[in-house]
């Protein structure tokens, strides 16, 4: 943002750079969601995801100027959506079964898997960065949020689906 010029290779764009690529794994869950299960929610956080990245393309010594200009952070309020959406879902003790669960039981399913997974890269390269501003813990809280959501999101995928007993797959 605002013409900095930084390497490829520079933490931060890997960091933004992975978020990207979740949104268009998040992309591949909406085209893939045939029935609707999980479109409206996933756009909502594909939305959401565009506040991540612009947060970590800006260099901490713009991000007063980047909020002057009507720009959003990463904020609890969206941290705490996912946590709601998550306590909801653990509801259904059904979801956790036994063992690992193996990706790959429906599309949708193994699309969200796929979506957890990049999620998880994204929050290891945030985690990595030096971030000299508070608002980074909250990207971290976030993303560690989503991926926990993208799992659950498949699990209940795999039971509406009714294509295997969720969970029990996996033998030691």
């Amino acid at each position: 943002m605002y013409g900095r010029r930084v390497s490829k290779s520079d933490p931060r764009v890997e960091a933004y750079g992975c978020v990207d690529e979740l949104s268009a794994a998040f992309g591949l869950v909406r085209a893939t969601d045939t029935n609707s299960l999980v479109s409206d929610q996933i756009l909502w956080i594909q939305k959401e995801l565009v506040t991540v990245m612009g947060e970590l393309a800006t260099a901490p010594e713009d991000l007063e100027r980047y909020q002057k200009e009507g720009f959003a952070l990463t904020n609890t309020t969206m941290v705490d959506r996912l946590t709601t959406a998550i306590d909801e879902l653990e509801k259904d003790k059904a979801l956790y079964g036994k063992g690992w669960a193996t990706p790959g039981e429906t599309p949708l399913a193994a699309a969200l898997d796929v979506a957890r997974t990049v999620c998880r890269r994204a929050e290891r390269r945030v985690a990595a960065l030096d971030l000299s501003h508070s608002s980074s813990a909250t990207v971290l809280r976030y993303l560690n949020r989503l991926s926990d959501l993208c799992w659950l999101l498949a699990r209940r995928a795999e039971k509406v689906s009714g294509s295997r007993a969720v969970g029990g797959n996996c033998s030691g």
